[in-house]
């Protein structure tokens, strides 16, 4: 975000027989029930992921993973001596159904409403974060805190908020806690300087140690999300405006100065236990204007490969879990603002090999409607493109918008506008950031 807009067992019992039945009719019948005894494992083994039950747990013993040790009881009477060796057989199958099952093969079974909300991060007041429980109930896959400054029970909010997620699979509660003039909640979890301090006057380990501090205590509040750290690359020495998005929220003009910034903001984020969105891909410092107030240009592409994109690439083999991509144009990918740009997101995707969540910048940027799109066809184009998440801005009324959203994504799938795959890929990276294992 720039100035503004600052996830039977069952019992089987062999076949009553006839005290005067031939010794060789029972041989058959224990044998029949001895088959039945090893059909009935199979069934229970069977009953896992396809049921929705998750793996199923190994049990300890020497007959190999998911193996059952012994069929179920019988009488003392028809219970076989010995367990034959070719009643592995459906187990060792019941194994392999079992690790075919992924966060994919169950988000298969969602219905298409379900996924697109899960794809939505809805905007709410950090002081009053209850206004979001309808859209957390229908399945949001996160919320996005605006204000200035947090309530004292903020944790016991989000708390309350989380509970009503669907199947209680976690949620993605973010907002922008960069620095300087851009933090959130700094009343709470402390304060940090403008990036462009920072990048100055600290080493790279120094930038860790102060912002796992801080991401300390915003895990301690139940924010999971830090849409920072910015690592554009732009050494101007003024406050971010209307006409130059970075300034101090920018570590430096330095390429390399950046790059370690910026690698050392997000581990101390992740060694906070915050999961940080690195920001803005592929890079607007330098930009000819402030995308939240109108169309905005990078500079080409061919210089950004060589100054901007560096920070992207230093990130990702850091292991970067999640990148926000910007709502500027980019000269040489293409006409449309980058996070709506599948030119734009395939270079982060294809050729730099970025495996994580990509979140859009806020849709209600004046630089996504100068482009012809609202905020609901936005979201469409932003799937297709191959964003995975999703933002708009806290005004109007968030529920209605975040309906509009939802039902464009859905008709949008129904029509064939975008595909249900790449939908269900989307709502997998928001699951996955959040280590969300279905199957479990």
């Amino acid at each position: 975000m720039n100035l503004s807009s600052y996830r039977d067992s069952r019992s089987e019992t062999a076949p009553r027989r006839s005290a005067t039945a031939p010794r060789r009719l029972r041989g058959r019948v224990t044998t029949a029930g001895r088959a039945s005894g090893a059909a009935a494992v199979a069934a229970v083994l069977l009953a896992g992921c396809g049921a929705g039950a998750g793996t199923p747990k190994a049990t300890g013993h020497s007959s190999g993973p998911g193996v059952s040790p012994a069929p179920p009881a019988a009488s003392s009477a028809s219970r076989p001596a010995k367990t034959p060796h070719t009643s592995l057989a459906p187990d060792l199958s019941a194994t392999a159904t079992a690790k075919a099952c992924t966060n994919s093969s169950k988000l298969a079974g969602w219905s298409n409403r379900r996924l697109a909300m899960l794809t939505i991060a809805v905007p709410v007041s950090e002081t009053s974060v209850s206004d979001a429980t309808s859209e957390v109930s229908a399945g949001a896959g996160g919320v996005l805190l605006f204000g200035s400054k947090a309530p004292s029970d903020l944790g016991a909010r989000l708390t309350t908020l989380k509970s009503h997620v669907p199947g209680h699979l976690g949620l993605l509660v973010m907002t922008d806690e960069e620095g300087g003039g851009i933090q959130r909640m700094a009343n709470l979890v402390g304060s940090l300087p403008w990036a462009a301090y920072m990048g100055a006057h600290w080493t790279p380990a120094q930038i860790q140690q102060n912002v796992a501090k801080v991401a300390t205590k915003m895990a301690a509040a139940q924010v999971n999300m830090n849409l920072a750290p910015v690592v554009d690359v732009d050494g101007r020495n003024v406050a971010p405006s209307k006409t130059n998005p970075d300034g101090w929220r920018s570590f430096s003009g330095n390429t390399t100065v950046v790059s370690k910034a910026g690698v050392a903001y997000m581990n101390g984020m992740r060694a906070g236990g915050v999961i940080p969105v690195v920001k803005h891909f592929p890079g607007i410092g330098g930009s000819t204007y402030n995308s939240d107030f109108g169309p905005a240009r990078t500079l080409p592409w061919s210089t950004l490969q060589k100054v901007a994109v560096p920070p992207f690439t230093a990130a990702i083999k850091a292991g970067a879990p999640a990148i926000m991509v910007a709502n500027n144009i980019v000269p040489g990918l293409g006409t449309n603002p980058a996070g709506l740009s599948p030119t734009a997101i395939g270079e982060l995707r294809g050729k730099m090999g970025f495996k994580g969540l990509v979140l859009t910048d806020s849709l209600s940027a004046k630089a996504i409607s100068a482009a012809g799109f609202s905020v609901p066809a936005a979201a469409v184009q932003a799937l297709r493109s191959g964003a995975d998440m999703v933002l708009f801005d806290l005004k109007g009324n968030v529920s209605s918008q975040t309906s509009s959203i939802a039902t464009a994504i859905t008709n949008a799938v129904t029509g064939g506008h975008l595909s249900r795959s790449r939908l269900i890929d989307a709502a997998g990276h928001v699951l996955a950031v959040r280590h969300v294992n279905l199957c479990s």
